[in-house]
């Protein structure tokens, strides 16, 4: 039975790591050790729990069930499951997640460096997505080549200015650690825990867990036990490398309450840190790693969005689908950073709970016999609440809902839906028992006939 070496899955865990480490990810750890303070080392564990856990969690759930998202889906309904993944694979995909890279690459990692001017600023922009998608394309033409590419050489290069920036802050310490922010002195640990719940990676999971599994299908292994095996090694070596990240950043943000105690957002507080550090050369390290994490991270969501959609439409050639999928995304991310968020975050906010009880009922799939019913009844629990939330963040009023929503548990959190998925898989199960015959979900597929 064919295995990989030591190296190859290296290679294949850190190409996983640099799919998942978007700008996002390197904003929000320093903004959460700032507000943490002296709090940091629970809020930290509370982050990498739903941050790095829910996200290796995804990718197991593609591995074990042997297909893709659409496999998990569609035990709710075949309907539902195509229906959720075209959805999911356009959110994070032309709609939102692409052009956000770019977007995001430009305003960290160009844009400090330009004239402030409006018209030079949209000029600037147009350029600079033009070019930065144009070598997203290239990268993607040849997904075979994404380890070689992303695993053995932009991911090195990005851990290396990480690394240097980091190791920079231990030897010369910024400051001592501050009293916690209001929202992280009574429970940090739960802090932490929702705020790597918003890196939103965990619908990340779903789509980059094929894109691994094709990887280690491409490289001669064909035995089920040695994919699941291989894929989630390689999970667990991303998963490693992601905490140790979150780990130095939060700590650069703990540390910098003397210099960036008034700032807005992570960005900010990462660019007074190497400024600091650095001088001038720190807005220069800080642009390339920015741009190295936007750029992986779009090379993966284009190349998984392309190999999805040539799946759906058999007509339309991978090449031909990259490509459009490259220039939609450059049209929006033109809309500017600020509105591609303002739209992105009623539908992240809408679905994203759904595939996060999708990936736990899949690993509880044999114990509860396969039910449909269970399948159905958590997500319907889950929707009622996640779909009102989405709504409100619309600004749609749906004040009397909401005030009852508010006595539900963790609804002011952030995570009400928790209960209501709960109660809905129990009754699910109640029914599925109560069914003559009873009806269950197909069993997982074998995986070398995916």
């Amino acid at each position: 039975m064919k295995a990989l070496s030591n190296k190859e899955i290296l290679s294949i865990g850190l190409m996983l790591f640099a799919l998942f480490f978007g700008a996002g990810n390197m904003i929000f750890p320093p903004s959460m050790g700032l507000a943490a303070g002296t709090s940091y080392t629970s809020a930290i564990i509370g982050f990498i729990v739903t941050g790095v856990g829910l996200p290796l969690l995804g990718v197991a759930a593609i591995a074990f069930s042997g297909g893709n998202l659409q496999t998990i889906a569609s035990r709710v309904h075949p309907i539902f499951g195509l229906v959720f993944t075209v959805v999911i694979y356009l959110a994070i995909g032309p709609f939102f997640g692409i052009p956000r890279t770019g977007s995001v690459a430009f305003e960290m990692g160009m844009a400090p460096f330009l004239s402030q001017a409006e018209g030079a600023s949209n000029l600037s922009l147009l350029l600079y997505t033009v070019i930065y998608f144009s070598v997203t394309y290239w990268l993607c033409l040849n997904p075979s080549k994404l380890v070689d590419r992303i695993g053995n050489l932009l991911t090195p290069l990005l851990l290396l200015i990480i690394a240097i920036i980091s190791i920079r802050s231990l030897v010369a310490p910024i400051g001592d650690f501050a009293a916690p922010s209001v929202a992280y002195q009574k429970a940090p640990f739960i802090k932490g825990f929702i705020e790597g719940y918003l890196t939103m990676d965990t619908i990340g999971a779903l789509v980059f867990g094929i894109v691994v599994l094709q990887a280690v299908k491409e490289r001669g292994i064909t035995d089920r036990r040695q994919l699941v095996k291989t894929t989630l090694t390689a999970g667990v070596i991303a998963g490693a490398a992601l905490a140790l990240v979150y780990v130095a950043l939060g700590y650069l943000g703990a540390t910098s309450q003397s210099i960036a105690h008034d700032a807005q957002n992570g960005g900010q507080i990462l660019t007074m840190v190497v400024n600091h550090l650095f001088g001038s050369f720190g807005n220069v390290l800080l642009g390339l790693a920015i741009t190295l994490a936007c750029l992986t991270t779009s090379v993966g969501l284009i190349t998984a969005s392309g190999q999805y959609f040539a799946s759906l439409f058999p007509s339309f050639s991978y090449r031909k689908l990259i490509g459009i999928l490259t220039l939609f995304s450059t049209v929006v991310a033109n809309l500017g950073l600020s509105q591609i968020i303002a739209l992105s975050v009623p539908v992240l906010i809408g679905i994203y709970p759904l595939a996060i009880v999708l990936i736990i009922l899949s690993f509880f799939h044999r114990y509860f016999r396969g039910y449909r019913a269970v399948y159905v009844g958590a997500l319907i629990g889950t929707a009622i609440v996640s779909l009102v939330d989405a709504f409100v963040q619309l600004g749609v009023p749906l004040d009397v809902i909401t005030a009852f929503y508010n006595r539900l548990p963790l609804y002011p959190e952030g995570i009400g839906w928790i209960a209501p998925a709960l109660v809905g898989a129990l009754l699910g199960y109640l029914i599925g028992n109560m069914r003559k015959p009873q009806p269950r979900v197909q069993q997982q597929p074998r995986m070398d006939k995916v």
